[in-house]
């Protein structure tokens, strides 16, 4: 499960819970190149650690009391130049690197397959959207022509309704001259 940016330790909720998510599902089941065991999502963890300002801190505070350990004599196991300090940044680079490239390439995984989900959900609205205006188009033809029909209807009765008044004129007319 994708963890939060802003806090590399929060889990982000279930996406299968939230609506806005629902054209994100059928991308769900995508594993990233490197996998999504333990050792993939420990290693995207940590790497996500390494940028924090906490491990900035952290890693100051432990090379600031390795150096002053060392050259105010309380111990003697890295002298000046600190050859062992040198090759623990080594260490601590050769193994930051690959994983910062595997956090960095199971991102792009994720926000290919989120970018994927959203040109989907654009071309449905689009799509939805044509449908709607057809429909409309549709009905507006509909109700032009019932209102045709509702004219000549009108048109019709109109004239009905005089002839009746003619032919009720010439009744009276005849029935009332003997």
């Amino acid at each position: 499960m994708d963890q939060n940016t802003d806090n590399p330790g929060a889990i982000a909720p279930d996406p299968t819970r939230q609506p806005f998510y629902r054209f994100h599902l059928p991308h769900m089941h995508l594993n990233s190149v490197f996998g999504d065991d333990w050792f993939a999502l420990k290693a995207e963890a940590f790497a996500r650690f390494f940028g924090t300002p906490l491990f900035l801190v952290m890693q100051t505070v432990a090379v600031s009391l390795w150096i002053l350990a060392n050259v105010l004599g309380f111990t003697k196991f890295d002298v000046y130049p600190f050859i062992l300090l040198n090759l623990a940044f080594s260490l601590q680079a050769a193994y930051a690197a690959p994983l910062i490239l595997l956090a960095q390439t199971r991102q792009a995984d994720r926000d290919k397959a989120h970018a994927l989900a959203d040109a989907q959900h654009r071309e449905a609205l689009h799509q939805a959207s044509e449908e709607r205006r057809t429909l409309q188009a549709r009905q507006t033809e509909l109700l032009l022509d019932m209102m045709r029909q509702n004219t000549h209807l009108t048109e019709t009765i109109q004239s009905l309704t005089q002839q009746i008044e003619t032919l009720t004129a010439e009744i009276h007319h005849r029935v009332m001259a003997p």
